[in-house]
């Protein structure tokens, strides 16, 4: 099969799922995480959040007004601290 009918299958799938012809073999679902929140319930500033991560202050602005979410490690890292926040206390320190 060519990647042309590979993928013209594929968005035959696609719309078939989306007009409910078909289910889809698997859904994943992801959390994203609430970053104002934790850095508030951290009670730092977006400054030492951006350090701390090793981010810029505008990945963090931009997390927090949700025009990008926090994906692979950061997503991680963010639900790591979320879950015991004791964890950002060792990220700052380095």
């Amino acid at each position: 099969m060519s990647i042309f009918n590979e993928l013209k299958a594929s968005l035959e799938e696609a719309v078939a799922i989306k007009n409910g012809s078909v289910t889809p073999s698997r859904i994943t679902r992801y959390d994203v995480a609430d970053v104002k929140a934790i850095r508030e319930k951290l009670n730092v500033s977006q400054a030492e959040m951006a350090r701390a991560l090793g981010t810029s202050l505008d990945t963090i602005k931009s997390w927090e007004q949700k025009r990008r979410n926090p994906t692979g490690l950061a997503a991680k890292v963010l639900a790591t601290i979320q879950d015991d926040p004791k964890y950002f206390k060792v990220l700052a320190a380095h």
